[in-house]
């Protein structure tokens, strides 16, 4: 019989924080052009069968523009998506571990007895990262705004922030429930897959003792899954959030649409990329973040 896990060490909650806005700092700072490249692509409602092609949907009227010109185009929205990261990393990041810590207090027998102390530990921090993922629709609003800049930002007609949120209110949560039916299994699958790789393919008993090549290979592992589990509910999401504010479209509009005309592999449209790009973003801040949030733990004591 496998030996009990003993319980992560835990973090202060300032380590924590400190931690993981590091990490969004970073991320947004490397990866917001491959963000915007990713979100044209799975905007985009025609197939691509040439460079040419490609290059207008991803830079769309300046597709002929010099280079240097075409890839500053790739910056839209970029105070809305420092703002949307940064509070995202922070919460997610950070606010996974205490999650954590709850679900281990109060269910952890019942999780050891169902799935086995290794399994039911694993299961414990996907469990803890899908309940953030659902609550994480509180920062939709500056998602929203974001993927607006970057796929239609002819809809924001020369009004600010204040003025769209005033004028927009709820509307700004508009795919709400799609986000959040994104955001359960995907972050079930990215904290689920990162420490069912920490478990059982580096044997940790404290995952928070991992070194910066564990966290890396297991961020991976986590980040895989959860852009495969999530991509055809992402891709619903994206469509909803980057139409004009005054021609809004459901979810379930789209979703047949989608499946009548361009097929069921529509569902999967800028999977490829988003593993390519996105994918290595995910692992750049989880892994600098698991790493980043002991490290601050030490430096505060």
């Amino acid at each position: 019989m496998s030996p009990p896990s003993s319980s992560d060490k835990k973090q202060s909650g300032i380590a924590r924080v400190l931690g993981s806005a590091s990490a969004g700092i970073l991320e947004i700072g490397v990866f917001h052009p491959v963000d915007t490249i990713s979100k044209r692509l799975m905007s985009n409602q025609t197939k691509v069968t040439n460079l040419t092609q490609l290059n207008s949907v991803i830079f769309r009227e300046h597709a002929t523009d010099a280079l240097g010109k075409r890839l500053f185009t790739l910056f839209p929205g970029l105070g809305y998506a420092a703002c949307y990261k940064i509070l995202q990393r922070v919460y997610k990041y950070g606010g996974q571990p205490f999650a954590n810590e709850f679900l281990t207090k109060n269910f952890k027998d019942g999780y050891d007895t169902a799935f086995g102390p290794k399994t039911g530990k694993a299961m414990l921090s996907a469990t803890a990262g899908s309940l953030i993922g659902i609550g994480e629709v509180v920062l939709l609003p500056l998602d929203v705004l974001k993927i607006k800049r970057q796929t239609n930002p002819e809809s924001f007609k020369g009004r600010g922030f204040l003025k769209i949120i005033t004028d927009e209110g709820f509307g700004l949560y508009r795919g709400w429930g799609w986000t959040m039916a994104r955001n359960a299994p995907g972050s079930f699958a990215l904290f689920g897959g990162n420490s069912f790789a920490k478990e059982y393919i580096f044997h940790l008993q404290d995952y928070s003792q991992a070194t910066w090549a564990q966290n890396f290979i297991t961020s991976i592992v986590g980040a895989s899954a959860s852009l495969i589990v999530s991509a055809p509910l992402d891709v619903i999401k994206t469509r909803i959030q980057n139409k004009n504010f005054d021609n809004p479209e459901s979810g379930f509009t789209i979703l047949k649409n989608m499946a009548k005309n361009e097929g069921i592999s529509a569902f999967f449209k800028g999977l490829t990329p988003k593993l390519l790009t996105t994918g290595p973003k995910l692992v750049f801040s989880f892994a600098l973040a698991q790493t980043l949030i002991p490290a601050f733990d030490k430096m505060l004591k």
